[in-house]
């Protein structure tokens, strides 16, 4: 088998053009999974059963479910019921989201639950609200200790969201599908993918290994 360098360099810039397309699909997913992690995550701790019992439910169906069936479900089940066909940047946004979102959740209230009980009473009896314990003490403690997991996830969902190729978006992987169904070069296409998602994931995780040094260092001062 003839290796063809040629096509790669042919290929790159739009296999770049992909990765980019997948670094905004993982970076709005994943902005948009930690405002419904936070929020679900301190509803999984409250005291009141059902705010408890619907942030369980779904983090338990998330959690449960495959990705690609809840891609699926976005684009392809739930026109069905509301009657118009959706964007596909949209259905992979939303799913990709609500998908990071029950795994975020799981981390923060870990995090959260991580924090000694006598922070929350202190703040109390200063004369805080619960809300306000909560923002000015408890997360800014919580979230250095979940900044590992986090990555993780990033690094996670940036892998994840080849899926969305299923429904026709071209990010990275679609990007591959496409070159080679028009030159046949499933090696070199499938190897150039594989080494941009594994540069892609290396800077994820040394700029998250940077976050947790400099944060344990601001503790020590």
């Amino acid at each position: 088998m003839n290796f063809d360098f040629d096509l790669i360099v042919r290929s790159f810039p739009l296999l770049l053009m992909g990765a980019g397309v997948t670094v905004q699909i993982t970076a709005l997913s994943v902005s948009f999974g930690l405002l419904i992690g936070m929020f679900v995550g301190m509803a999984r701790l409250s005291l009141l059963w059902p705010v408890k019992t619907l942030a369980a439910l779904y983090v338990d169906f998330i959690r449960g479910t495959p990705l690609l069936v809840q891609i699926f479900l976005i684009y392809f089940a739930l026109p069905l019921v509301v009657g118009q066909r959706i964007d596909p940047f949209i259905a992979a946004i939303t799913a990709c989201s609500v998908n990071s979102g029950a795994y975020v959740a799981e981390i923060f209230r870990a995090g959260i639950q991580s924090i000694d009980k006598g922070q929350m009473e202190a703040g109390r009896s200063l004369g805080m609200t619960w809300a306000q314990t909560m923002r000015y003490i408890i997360l800014p403690q919580a979230f250095k200790r979940i900044i590992p997991p986090l990555g993780n996830e990033f690094i996670a969902m940036l892998k994840d969201s080849s899926l969305v190729s299923v429904i026709g978006f071209e990010e990275l992987t679609r990007r591959g599908q496409l070159i080679i169904a028009r030159t046949y070069g499933s090696f070199e296409i499938w190897l150039t993918v594989a080494f941009i998602y594994l540069v892609m994931t290396f800077t994820i995780s040394r700029f998250v290994d940077y976050l947790e040094r400099r944060y344990k260092t601001d503790d020590k001062h």
